[in-house]
């Protein structure tokens, strides 16, 4: 699983031109590509002059992500900041055809600190 924290997502709200900001969350399971990490900053700043509905640029990125690199399982979370006194989460995800998650392992609870 390749995790990777993006604090500094800004698009332009399609209707009033005003900056929006996110925090996009990409995770992944690479099957043989991984994401470069200057280019997908690259990639990112491309957004900030564009205007977008957080749901379609959320999409957007997933899917270009997804055909780039064509992962096993890819989901993005985008948080966007508050607008209009409303918060906004966008889940995407990806699933290569067939592919399934492994069954999460179970611990036992650890010992009491102390």
């Amino acid at each position: 699983m390749v995790r990777i924290r993006i604090p500094e997502f800004s698009c332009l709200c399609p209707k009033t031109g005003q900056p929006d900001f996110a925090t996009l969350e990409l995770e992944y399971i690479p099957e043989q590509r991984c994401v470069e990490l200057k280019s997908l900053k690259l990639y990112i700043w491309s957004f900030r002059n564009e205007g977008a509905f957080h749901e379609d640029v959320t999409n957007r990125i997933l899917n270009d992500l997804a055909t780039g690199l064509e992962p096993r399982f890819a989901r993005l979370t985008a948080r966007f900041n508050v607008r209009g006194g409303i918060w906004t989460t966008v889940v995407v995800e990806h699933r290569a055809p067939g592919w399934r998650a492994a069954r999460p392992v179970e611990l036992p609870p650890g010992e009491p600190a102390g």
